[in-house]
């Protein structure tokens, strides 16, 4: 049987050169297990001698592509790199065949969180695809997995650690904050700033109005245009009191002097100005939180969004005042959901209202599900997970906070302009995680807890150097739930996380949040046991799904 493999890319060329050499590799390794099943992998398009990689890097590109493909044929989308959803997932809605999207398991490029963003976005479209990733394409578990799909078309993961939320066996208390934080919604609305829906090809982050209007949620559309403009009516002075502003708390800027290589002064003052025009843009539609898509276009007039974001979504942040002269959210985050991911735009907002009603830290942010490994120091005996994400993770989030972070300059492949990143290492202790995510019929919410552990220096930056070491980090042991059912199960590349002060006050958030989402229409998974041995729902958990739990 011929199996036909495509490989989506990014729309940015210098990614895709610079990725290529790994997703040819992975493709070799792909085309032996095939083999060694009896069946024939058939590249659908060819390698761009001109450009120097084999991706598909546009939505044409890839709707031409399908037009060559065997209407009933199975279809391998392989995944090395990040890459752009919406590059093959319109010839995927109309093609008849079988589809297996299929990652290596891999930190060196976001090879992972492109897979979980295709997954996300077949699974808003409403069109079955199956899913398999893997550390070693010769390992015997991988290819009978593989040959149970090329056989039957079909592959089916265990998901027994996601379950209805047990909204019955809540507490009082989180039962009342729900209901109160509910009605406020209801009678104040939620508006969500969008600058520029869409970013990176991301179908899976764009929430349907006739969804999202039923929550009491509603979108300001703006566009990065405006914020450009915004930032031209900035003065230097005013950027330069909110750069010494960040100075002051012991943040350390990486600086240098090329600017097409190295971070300077003059892109972080840059970053400064986004900083206060966001903020004043934001205030003056009476947005709740705001999302800035960045990436293509902006990337190339404006220094990276990333630190601004960080900063944004912080509630020790520099003041900037409105037009009235009132500082914009005083002492409380500007929720940014990064990369204008509507889901974690609904999540950021549901979360700092939930924290800061039962008086826990409000600051929260999306992750990249980057990868994962076992810790090597021997610290701990958990599977460690690397959450990263491009620098929008708040400094309160991070060992130190300010001080204990820094700006390094977002490599230049993604970010032709520069700019810093908010690089720093979470600190331990206690998280809720969740993700909201778009299904055909509606919004479903999946969450659960996770402990934020501390690894030996050596260790980070093992992993650091194993993903994109500008990055804030995060090393997550999730609760009940192993590394190949949150890859079966979640619906996306990005994850929201929280802090709470203590394990008993996480459970309390996290069934406050799941009760509010609940209450708003969403359905909701609990992901895990959910609640640890020390919290205050352990007794609950051991009763109604037995002592392992």
């Amino acid at each position: 049987m011929k199996v036909y493999t495509i490989a989506s890319g990014d729309s940015r060329l210098s990614a895709n050169q610079n990725c290529w050499p790994a997703q040819e590799e992975m493709e070799s390794q792909l085309a032996e297990a095939v083999s060694a099943l009896g069946h024939e992998l058939v590249r659908a398009h060819p390698f761009k001698e001109e450009e120097g990689h084999g991706f598909i890097a546009g939505q044409r590109e890839g709707l031409d592509v399908f037009k060559d493909i065997p209407v009933d044929a199975p279809i391998i989308v392989a995944v090395a790199v990040w890459q752009y959803s919406y590059h093959v997932y319109p010839g995927l809605l109309t093609h008849q065949g079988p589809v297996l999207t299929l990652a290596n398991w891999s930190g060196q490029w976001p090879g992972l969180v492109g897979l979980l963003n295709l997954n996300g976005s077949l699974t808003k479209a409403g069109r079955a695809y199956a899913t398999l990733w893997g550390e070693d394409f010769s390992d015997a578990s991988f290819r009978r997995q593989l040959g149970t799909w090329l056989e039957s078309g079909e592959l089916n993961h265990p998901a027994e650690h996601a379950r209805p939320f047990p909204l019955e066996t809540i507490s009082a208390k989180a039962k009342a904050t729900a209901e109160s934080l509910a009605q406020s919604i209801a009678k104040e609305k939620v508006i969500l700033g969008v600058f520029d829906e869409g970013c990176m090809g991301m179908y899976n982050a764009i929430v349907p109005d006739e969804q999202l209007h039923p929550l009491g949620f509603f979108k300001e559309r703006l566009s990065q245009s405006a914020l450009l403009a915004e930032m031209n009516t900035v003065s230097d002075g005013e950027a330069r009191e909110v750069f010494d502003w960040i100075l002051a708390t012991g943040f350390t800027f990486d600086f240098g002097s090329d600017h097409a290589t190295e971070l300077t002064e003059a892109q972080v003052l840059l970053q400064c100005k986004m900083y206060i025009a966001a903020c004043r843009i934001g205030d003056s539609f009476g947005c709740d939180a705001i999302g800035i898509q960045y990436q293509q276009g902006l990337k190339d007039m404006s220094p990276a969004s990333d630190l601004v974001e960080g900063m944004l979504n912080n509630g020790e942040r520099p003041p900037v005042k409105n037009a009235a002269g009132e500082v914009i959210k005083a002492g409380l985050p500007f929720t940014h959901f990064n990369e204008v991911d509507e889901c974690a735009g609904i999540d950021g907002v549901l979360t700092e209202r939930v924290h800061r009603a039962l008086g826990q830290p409000g600051e929260n942010t999306l992750h990249d599900i980057r990868w994962g490994d076992a810790d090597q120091s021997g610290t701990t005996a958990e599977y460690v997970w690397v959450f990263e994400i491009s620098g929008a993770a708040p400094p309160a989030h991070h060992v130190g906070g300010y001080a204990g972070s820094r700006g390094e300059r977002q490599p230049a492949m993604y970010f032709p302009s520069g700019g810093s990143s908010l690089k720093g290492v979470a600190k331990p202790g206690e998280i809720v995680w969740s993700r909201i995510y778009v299904e055909p019929d509606g919004l479903s919410m999946d969450i659960g807890r996770a402990t934020v552990v501390e690894l030996p220096e050596e260790e980070t930056q093992r992993r650091w150097n194993s993903t994109t070491s500008q990055w804030p980090i995060m090393h997550a042991v999730l609760h009940g739930v192993t590394r190949d059912q949150l890859m079966a199960k979640h619906q996306s590349n990005h994850i929201q996380v929280a802090y709470a002060n203590s394990a008993v006050e996480a459970d309390l958030c996290m069934e406050t949040k799941a009760s509010l989402a609940a209450k708003l229409g969403m359905r909701v998974n609990l992901c895990g046991t959910g609640f640890p041995d020390s919290g205050i729902r352990a007794e609950v958990a051991r009763e109604q799904w037995g002592p392992n739990h």
